[in-house]
């Protein structure tokens, strides 16, 4: 019964639509204007590849709605078991305009609008659309960072809208990958550890080369799509204008706080203190070496997980766990033990690290270079004792 309402509702709000036209010919005879709302990325994560929303402003009733697909609820039953599994769901909500400039205003971040030239039937085609997907049964889709997000959403509600006659032009005229472009706003926010964790949770599908429509997974590459996309033999854009405009530069570079440069401090450090022959360092070196084990270990585990056990396309064919082995995590407390079992193990696992370290760059997925000098903190320490239990 309450779905037969909703289809009822939808119905009524098409007629409505359809009565209130006039000349559908024309592509501003109508009292509706829709743009596509670009902003700028932000400080945080989540935030930092920017976001795409629709504007629909009615000149005659003043109303002034933004769509926004990026949606989600941080009380839903379950969060954070959903989103490490990839089933996390967002939807579309509305926000008054003046609201939704507040907010990024007070986040410090850009604006940029691109009004879309359509027919008043095309305009009341998405306007209609919309009201569709806002319904409680169609509001919630699936979320998936590079394939189906709020930006893509976004370009797939607009060729709809248009019956399909939406020309995109080729945004990137050099062949790009997934992380290629996902590594340029981060490198852009300095995120060098975000960068470090995005490279070992996700596998190789992210170095794929991309096809010129999936680069408008990102707000700024559907932007500029938009500004040379055609709908039959008219420019999809009429007007672009920015409604805040800020001069925000790339952030510098703090090299001392790269993982890279961490993990190469504590490389060095280790190799200088396995010389020691104070009973504290030995003691700390084996813990470390423990540790560490156990920790490639966890990763191991936690990269099959994501790689089985959710619905995350880009977590798949992960190469990391050439180095992350599972078995690590019991591995970890035979470190130090006499048996020959463990010493073969961790044996076979040191030479087969030093193979791969060797082979690090050409790889079939890019592998992080600050994990090179943990790799070498357990290949030395390994060797190291096997070697001295071989001289004893």
């Amino acid at each position: 019964m309450k779905l037969l309402k909703n289809k009822i509702a939808v119905l009524f709000v098409a007629c409505i639509f359809l009565f209130s036209v006039k000349g559908f010919s024309q592509p501003d005879s109508c009292n509706l204007r829709i743009s596509l709302l670009t902003c700028t990325p932000g400080d945080e994560l989540y935030s930092t590849f920017g976001h795409s929303a629709i504007r629909v402003t009615n000149i005659v009733s003043h109303s002034d709605i933004v769509y926004n697909y990026g949606t989600f609820n941080f009380d839903e039953p379950g969060f954070y078991t959903k989103f490490i599994r990839g089933k996390l769901t967002f939807y579309i909500s509305t926000e008054n305009f003046d609201s939704f400039l507040y907010s990024y205003q007070y986040e410090n971040r850009g604006i940029t609008e691109q009004v879309l030239n359509l027919t008043c039937a095309e305009k009341y085609n998405m306007l209609l659309l919309l009201q569709t997907n806002l319904m409680p049964q169609n509001r919630y889709y699936k979320y998936d960072f590079t394939f189906d997000n709020c930006t893509t959403r976004l370009r797939d509600l607009i060729e709809k809208g248009t019956g399909g006659q939406v020309q995109f032009p080729q945004v990137l005229h050099e062949t790009a990958t997934f992380r290629d472009l996902i590594y340029k706003y981060l490198d852009y926010n300095d995120k060098q550890w975000s960068k470090l964790g995005i490279d070992i949770l996700l596998g190789s599908r992210l170095d794929v080369k991309m096809k010129p429509r999936e680069v408008m997974f990102l707000p700024d590459y559907l932007m500029l799509a938009f500004d040379s996309a055609t709908v039959g033999h008219r420019q999809l854009i009429s007007e672009k204008h920015k409604l805040i405009d800020l001069d925000t530069s790339a952030k510098k570079r703090d090299f001392l706080t790269d993982p890279i440069t961490i993990f190469t401090a504590i490389f060095l450090m280790v190799i200088f203190l396995s010389f020691s022959k104070k009973a504290i360092i030995k003691i700390i070196l084996i813990a470390l070496d423990g540790f560490l084990l156990f920790m490639t270990g966890l990763l191991g585990i936690l990269i099959i997980f994501m790689w089985i056990g959710t619905d995350h396309l880009m977590t798949k064919d992960n190469y990391n766990l050439l180095w992350a082995w599972p078995t690590n995590v019991i591995a970890a407390f035979y470190i130090h033990s006499k048996k020959s079992s463990a010493t073969k193990y961790l044996f076979l696992y040191a030479l087969f690290n030093l193979l791969l370290l060797i082979c690090w760059f050409v790889t079939p997925q890019h592998l992080n270079p600050a994990l090179m000098p943990v790799i070498g903190i357990l290949i030395f320490r390994i060797l190291y004792y096997v070697f001295r239990q071989y001289k004893k």
